[in-house]
């Protein structure tokens, strides 16, 4: 494993300004490299000493443009689950096309729906058997990069996590409706069985994790796909009592109806996407992380540490509702 060493101001392009394109944007600025943040939409607010460019990344034209001189290129890209039909590939091929036309390394985030419902730990060598309309959209994702790379057309790393746990995610399952029903005392929602070992993969690791990846080159020969670093599994029940804990209330979890999805699903084509997930809470949901942690030497924040973080945020977030609920 070969550090790239590249110079402080090598250009460092992120696409997608979303709950893990930001924290990677941020991160790299603070040590150091020129960063460009790409999105669709024009940003309310700008990141300091970061630039923001705006733009279509599956308009070819625009994908070279916006990559040109970069050094590595993060896909951070994860349009809303009602769109991955039409959305993932063409985003997905943007990205190739922005890393390949500019020599960037290509870093890309991905989860792990290609795996389908597990019957043990999943490691990057686990089979490819979804069982979801978008765990077979991830599987064609994961061709097309693979192949560009077994090509030699592409650097690449992967990297997969599990669901998201930390501060400031609302699309997640800890975003506004999970916060504001718990500090109402209300039960946190658990989309199947809240008492399932189940990994959650903290946001700010993710980011942390992406960067290495963009920092080494895989000299192993194995494939470059990576389970990013991710805190023991525990019960999301657990989980959520912790939290509960550190924001000094008693915290309860409920598993939501499938009579509420359907209903919910009706009227939101994003809540329609989300039942065919509920697998993942069905079974013992595990990622095992040791491939990157003991060839980086990076592990995953103490789950003890990361409740108190997202507690604390949380408090600061919701600073109305937490005074009302003491």
């Amino acid at each position: 494993m070969n550090s790239e060493n590249k110079p402080s101001d090598a250009l460092h392009v992120v696409l997608g300004a979303g709950q893990i394109g930001v924290r990677v944007a941020t991160l790299l600025r603070q040590r150091g490299h020129r960063v460009r943040i790409v999105q669709r939409g024009r940003s309310a607010a700008g990141l300091a000493g970061i630039e923001h460019r705006s733009g279509d990344i599956t308009d070819v034209d625009f994908a070279r443009d916006v990559a040109a001189g970069a050094a590595v290129v993060y896909d951070c890209m994860n349009p809303a689950y009602h769109r991955w039909a039409t959305d993932l590939m063409p985003l997905a091929r943007g990205s190739l096309h922005a890393a390949t036309t500019s020599g960037a390394k290509l870093v890309a985030l991905d989860c792990l729906y290609m795996y389908g419902r597990p019957t043990g730990p999943m490691r990057e060598d686990h089979a490819l058997t979804p069982c979801s309309k978008k765990g077979a959209l991830r599987v064609q994702v994961g061709e097309l990069r693979l192949n560009a790379h077994r090509r030699g057309d592409v650097r690449l790393a992967i990297g997969r996590a599990s669901d998201f746990f930390g501060a400031d995610l609302q699309l997640s399952c800890f975003g506004d409706r999970f916060f504001e029903r718990l500090l109402a005392g209300k039960p946190g929602e658990c989309m199947g069985d809240p008492d399932m070992p189940h990994s959650y993969t903290f946001a700010d690791d993710v980011a942390d994790a992406l960067v290495t990846l963009g920092a080494h080159d895989d000299t192993s020969g194995e494939a470059p796909i990576w389970h990013l670093p991710t805190a023991p599994a525990e019960s999301t029940r657990a989980l959520v009592t912790r939290l509960g804990n550190a924001l000094g209330l008693e915290a309860r979890t409920t598993r939501l109806s499938p009579v509420v999805l359907g209903i919910a699903g009706v009227f939101s084509p994003f809540m329609r996407e989300v039942k065919e997930m509920v697998y993942e809470w069905e079974v013992p949901f595990v990622v095992d992380d040791r491939r990157f942690t003991s060839t980086f030497g990076q592990h995953a924040t103490p789950t003890s540490e990361q409740v108190a973080r997202v507690a604390a945020w949380a408090k600061q977030r919701y600073a109305s509702t937490t005074q009302r609920a003491a």
